[in-house]
């Protein structure tokens, strides 16, 4: 991906999440960092050290999976939703209507530029969550590094859900749920 990039694109964004950075440190505004994963009953499992006489073994499930939308602030806070269909733009449009009404100041919110986020239909109410003091930041392309919810999804499927998650989709998403919950509680990333 660092190959596609824009280099310049590139920094220009990060030194400006840096100093989105610094005036949410300084409380002068909220940032969240938003995006959405996939979860199923296909573990997740990069590696795993086991006996050639006691294999670790996971059932496997093509079939019912569950999507997540969430917002992530870097001191724990996390707002997300469960979604069992393919997530499109009205979906996600509710699902800001919603967190707009709760902010109580200026909140910036950064996003990759999916389709889901750049369709005509969510562009046509970043205006109206202006008013609202919803700010959409959208990184370069090809930057996900710049993004810090990827760092929780990363956390949540491969460090987080147990090995049980995957025995049934309900055991999935009682323990997706329990995670998300816990988030800045139990389950902590230093950023």
């Amino acid at each position: 991906m660092k190959k596609k990039r824009c280099q310049l694109t590139f920094s220009k964004a990060q030194k400006e999440i840096e100093e989105l950075s610094k005036l949410n440190a300084d409380q002068y505004i909220d940032m969240y960092y938003g995006d959405a994963s996939h979860f199923g009953l296909v573990p997740n499992v990069p590696y795993a050290w086991q006996s050639k006489d006691d294999p670790v073994l996971l059932p496997s499930i093509r079939g019912k999976s569950t999507s997540v939308f969430g917002l992530m602030n870097t001191l724990g806070d996390l707002v997300y939703d469960f979604f069992d269909k393919t997530i499109n733009s009205e979906m996600l449009i509710v699902f800001f209507d919603r967190f707009a009404q709760t902010i109580v100041k200026k909140t910036v919110v950064v996003l990759d530029n999916s389709s889901l986020h750049t369709s005509k239909k969510f562009k046509e109410k970043i205006k109206e969550w202006k008013e609202l003091d919803l700010l959409i930041y959208f990184i370069p392309p090809y930057s996900p590094e710049l993004n810090k919810i990827e760092i929780l999804w990363r956390f949540v499927k491969y460090k987080w859900l147990k090995f049980d998650a995957y025995a049934s989709f309900e055991n999935l998403k009682a323990s997706l749920k329990d995670v998300l919950d816990n988030f800045g509680k139990k389950c902590i990333i230093n950023f």
